[in-house]
């Protein structure tokens, strides 16, 4: 039974993964694992130089090195130890991904379109990885300065299992797990392995079983049946596009994960069943939950958060999902979505302070 083609995210890591991407993933386990066993100390640069060739492989020597110069960049701007200086430094990165003679420029470099976006799917991610490394400069100690080094950046920015569409680990918990050495047991690390591929297959299984059977990307490319359909169809295909959308991402982000547990680190946790969730906070916190902690430390936190007055509030929570619809591409669309989703977040806080008054307590 043929699939629905309409889902482009699935179809496309799917088809890269078969190609060659999980086959890198692979000699990244076997290089991890060697390094553990026979040189625990030098582990960060052999994963950092296999990172690297892996990324020359795949994404060819220009590739490489707007990936090196963009990490590069950042490392020179983040010198200054301004963080509003970063992160200009991280807008103009990201926004020369959208400049059209750029755009023509890295297409030319490639055979297929595939390959470009491949490309350009990893620049936006390593974007958020340099800016990690680069705000965690401008707020570390002068004794934190070797775990703060350039290598040290290339062996975060071309870590391979979150290299290409993450999920996405803050350089200040990748540098201290990756510095961490623990006691290593090879029988241990084969149980968390087998175990784990053994989850990742089945929840690829239902990925695989709902779009070949289910076709719902297909509905909702086309108006008539959805004009047709009632209130109850609706949102029973709203439901359904959602449980895909949590079923794709526990593969996407269930394999890097793995690879984070076999090199020692701790991944961030797999998204949270979207049938279970109530609010928009909590999808915000328990879907990706590596995004949201970026989007807390760099972007919340320090714009004051809820610490600060209900305008301060709304301000940063504001900006947070202004760069997230950025970042993702900064269509219209996405700019609907943000506002959309930062109206949802504001409602639940301002109705959670109001049932907090003693009064409104005493009433409920």
């Amino acid at each position: 039974m043929p699939q629905d083609p309409m889902d482009f995210e699935w179809s496309y890591w799917v088809e890269w993964g078969r190609e060659r991407i999980l086959w890198l993933l692979a000699g990244h386990l076997l290089v991890s694992q060697m390094s553990r066993l026979l040189v625990e100390k030098y582990k960060p640069w052999c994963l950092m130089v296999y990172g690297m060739a892996a990324c020359w492989l795949l994404l060819g020597i220009k590739g490489f090195a707007v990936i090196l110069l963009h990490a590069a960049i950042s490392f020179a701007v983040a010198q200054f130890q301004l963080s509003l200086l970063s992160w200009l430094c991280s807008l103009i990165l990201l926004a020369t991904l959208r400049i059209p003679a750029v755009e023509e420029t890295k297409r030319r470099w490639y055979d297929t379109e595939n390959e470009y976006y491949l490309l350009l799917f990893t620049v936006s991610v390593r974007c958020l990885f340099c800016t990690s490394f680069s705000l965690e400069y401008c707020w570390h100690a002068p004794s934190q300065k070797s775990s703060h080094s350039f290598p040290w950046m290339l062996a975060y920015v071309f870590y391979y299992p979150t290299f290409h569409n993450g999920p996405l680990v803050n350089f200040d918990e990748f540098s201290k797990q990756m510095r961490r050495q623990e006691a290593f047991s090879v029988k241990t690390n084969l149980i968390i392995l087998i175990v784990g591929i053994i989850r990742i297959f089945f929840w690829w299984c239902l990925a695989e079983l709902m779009i070949h059977l289910m076709y719902i990307h297909a509905l909702y490319s086309s108006a008539l049946p959805l004009e047709s359909a009632s209130y109850w169809a609706l949102g029973g295909l709203a439901l359904a596009q959602v449980l895909f959308f949590y079923v794709k991402y526990l593969v996407l982000y269930g394999v890097p994960g793995l690879l984070l547990q076999m090199d020692g680190l701790k991944p961030p946790a797999l998204p949270c069943c979207v049938s279970l969730m109530h609010s928009f906070t909590k999808m915000w916190r328990s879907f990706d939950v590596g995004l949201h902690r970026f989007l807390v430390r760099y972007i919340y936190v320090p714009m004051g958060g809820s610490q600060s007055s209900l305008l301060g509030t709304l301000l940063s929570t504001a900006l947070t999902f202004a760069f997230v619809s950025y970042w993702h591409g900064g269509q219209s669309y996405l700019w609907y979505w943000g506002a959309l989703n930062w109206l949802g977040v504001i409602v639940e806080y301002g109705t959670k302070r109001i049932l907090s008054i003693s009064v409104i307590q005493d009433l409920i």
